[in-house]
């Protein structure tokens, strides 16, 4: 198994965030244009946004409540390794994505907190699965610290696109069982 060197792992969320931040500030410019290439359920025009959305997001708060957690859970997924951490990356992000589009009811869908929980899930489960100590440290203090977010799948407010939350919990707890153990 490869692992990340800290290097590495500091490139990646450091081109991340810019990435993000850049199109944040790209879609505050444009007043929110951008957001048009979110995820529509089951339109076909709307197919992109299943890689657009996470980059997307309603204003500045909705952007502040994901960018951080996003680079943490990363952070913290890729100490199981490169093969696992991109084979859980690819299947929370177009895996949560795919059913937010098949399942979702008929909104517009944005934001990085799908990918988000996606990691959730995947480090509340992984530890188990791997059975490292060091992992399931990890997986402990996530359950303990962020156990709370879980309440985020539920459909208790409005304008949360809880489908994204729960489809993205799902993949991630999926990612844990098909590929946490080989870590």
């Amino acid at each position: 198994m490869k692992q990340f060197t800290l290097s590495q792992q500091l490139r990646i969320l450091g081109i991340l965030a810019l990435g993000l931040l850049g199109t944040e500030f790209i879609n505050l410019l444009l007043s929110n244009w951008l957001n048009q290439f979110g995820i529509r359920p089951r339109d076909p025009g709307n197919l992109p946004g299943i890689f657009l959305a996470p980059w997307l997001h309603a204003n500045l708060t909705h952007f502040a409540s994901n960018f951080l957690p996003l680079l943490l859970f990363m952070w913290l997924s890729m100490q199981w390794g490169k093969l696992t951490f991109l084979k859980s990356t690819l299947l929370i992000w177009l895996g949560a994505g795919l059913l937010v589009w098949l399942f979702g009811r008929n909104a517009m869908h944005i934001g990085a907190s799908g990918i988000v929980y996606g990691y959730l899930g995947f480090l509340i489960l992984g530890g188990f699965y791997s059975k490292k100590l060091h992992l399931l440290i990890i997986s402990v203090v996530i359950a303990v610290l962020y156990g709370g977010m879980i309440f985020g799948v539920l459909p208790l407010q409005r304008f949360v696109s809880f489908e994204y939350h729960l489809f993205g919990f799902i993949m991630g707890l999926l990612s844990a069982h098909l590929w946490a153990k080989s870590s």
